[in-house]
Parts: C-alpha cells; sequence; structure tokens
C-alpha cells in the first residue's frame, strides 16, 4: 500500500517553512506527499520536490480550474484552450518537482452550475480537451486522475460510473479517475460496490472520512473499502485528504465551518496507524 498524504491540511501553497512537516510525515511512515497545484511555478515546485526526496518522500499533485475562463466544458475553444494551458502548467510544475500523478476535478471551475444535467455537448468538450491533456503529461511520465466531486461542488462527475465513462473515451493509458470516499459516501447508491466494476478505470484512491476529519473516526467503512481495492489487485496511491479551517479561503470552499478533530497530529498519525493495520488485516 502505497500511503500518501495531502498537503492541503496545512496550506494551498507549499514552501520551505512547511519542510519540517515533510520529516514528521516521512518519520510517521508515509511514502510520499500531494502537493496543491493552486499558483507557483515549475522552479519553486523544483525546489519543494527536492525537499521532499531529501526527506525520503515521493510526490504527486492536485489541482483545480480557477475559474469561468479556465472551463473544459466550454463551447467557446479559446477558453477549452486556456482549461488546456492550465493543466498543462500544472502537470510543468509537477514535473519540476519530480511528481507522478496529478489528480483533482480539472474538468470545471468549483461551484460553477448550469441548473441542468451535464449535456452530451460538455462532456464531449471535456473528453476533446483532457485528451490533449492525457498526450502532454504523457510525455512527461505522469498519470492524470479526474475526480468526480459531489453534487455541491460541480455538476459535471458526481458518480465513480460516470468517471470512467470519460475515462474510456479519452482512451489513454496514463489517465484514470480518483475514487474518494468523501464524495462517494454522499453520491454513490453503493460506495463499496461500486469500486470492483471501475477498478480497471482507477488510478489514484483519497482517504477521507465522512467529514473530512481523521479516517477511522466517522462512518465510512473502512475494511470493506480497503478489501475491495486490495482485492482487486490496485497497487496505486491511497492519500490520506482532510481539510480544516486554517485557511479561510479553502475552508469556505469545501464548507469548513467547524473542527473535525482536535489537532492536526491526530489527522496524520491516527490515521496512518488505521489505515495501515486495517489494510494489513483484510
Amino acid at each position: 500500500m502505497l500511503l500518501g498524504f495531502n498537503m492541503l491540511l496545512w496550506t494551498t501553497n507549499v514552501t520551505d517553512e512547511h519542510y519540517p512537516i515533510f520529516d514528521a510525515l516521512k518519520k510517521t511512515g508515509y511514502d510520499g506527499i500531494e502537493l496543491p497545484i493552486f499558483e507557483g511555478t515549475p522552479e519553486q515546485f523544483a525546489k519543494v520536490g527536492e525537499a521532499a526526496r531529501n526527506s525520503g518522500l515521493r510526490v504527486t499533485a492536485v489541482c483545480i480550474m480557477p475559474d469561468e475562463a479556465h472551463d473544459c466544458l466550454s463551447e467557446d475553444s479559446k477558453i477549452q484552450d486556456t482549461a488546456l494551458d492550465h493543466i498543462r502548467w500544472a502537470t510543468d510544475c509537477l514535473e519540476a518537482a519530480g511528481g507522478e500523478l496529478l489528480c483533482g476535478p480539472f474538468h470545471q471551475p468549483l461551484g460553477v452550475f448550469s441548473g441542468e444535467p451535464p449535456s452530451e455537448d460538455e462532456r464531449t468538450n471535456l473528453v476533446a480537451v483532457h485528451k490533449r491533456a492525457a498526450q502532454y503529461a504523457a510525455k512527461r511520465d505522469i498519470k492524470l486522475s479526474i475526480e468526480p466531486l459531489n453534487r455541491f461542488e460541480c455538476y459535471v462527475l458526481n458518480t465513480v460510473e460516470d468517471s470512467a465513462s470519460i475515462v474510456q473515451r479519452v482512451g489513454a493509458e496514463n489517465y484514470g479517475l480518483l475514487y474518494d470516499t468523501f464524495h462517494a459516501n454522499i453520491e454513490e447508491k453503493n460506495p463499496v460496490g461500486i469500486i470492483e466494476p471501475n477498478l480497471a478505470s482507477i488510478n489514484h484512491v483519497h482517504l477521507s472520512e465522512n467529514d473530512r476529519g481523521t479516517p477511522g473516526k466517522g462512518h465510512v467503512p473502512w475494511a470493506p473499502t480497503l478489501a475491495a481495492l486490495k482485492n482487486g489487485g490496485y497497487d496505486g496511491w491511497c492519500t490520506i485528504e482532510a481539510f480544516g479551517r486554517a485557511m479561510p479561503d479553502l475552508a469556505a470552499a469545501t464548507r469548513v465551518w467547524r473542527d473535525f478533530f482536535p489537532e492536526r497530529e491526530e489527522v496524520y498519525r491516527f490515521g496512518h496507524d488505521f489505515l495501515r493495520e486495517t489494510w494489513a488485516k483484510v
């Protein structure tokens, strides 16, 4: 089990002040970190990647589409090109950091809704942009993992099945979907049962408790979930993603209004031990 930890628990912009956290995560037993790529340059991320390697950690990353001027669904070819440029920029930053996989909802901006279900034209536009993005990432030996979000954050790609259909249409070996236990808990009729039939499309996993707090202290069915992944032969990253109130902008975007854990150390320490032990038992 490759176990990672998402740095969004501390920041949306990792700098040298966060490097001591790398050592703490490695000492706890993590294999890697997940960097938010929301701003910055490849040169900056090269330094972050070097620090991660010095701590013995591998790197993945997460990015989002910042606004409606970066929307893969748009009918406007110029907006599609701008969206593609944004994914390419994030890919360049990850490559500079020595990373291996870029994940996230990089298909539409968060909190934007049409009032209707996604149209076939929107899906077609998404596929067209992501085909080009996958080709660009493949040349840099980077995987892409599109993330279905719950209906309160986006209206295109809410479920694993919907996302798997996009993965099939993009048809690239380095392109898959991210299975997130938090979003699956909201949107899936059977959050565990949806894993097995779509495992071939899943190339990344986010382990998030139902309240975004400490894994193992909520009601996500961890043993069956990890068993479905392990018994199905999944050998990719399982990355803990938890959010707090430390960053007002992120707290507002993720609707975090209260504390879900007494301290951040609990999330990465208890979460690590709980998930490692559960994986070993299933």
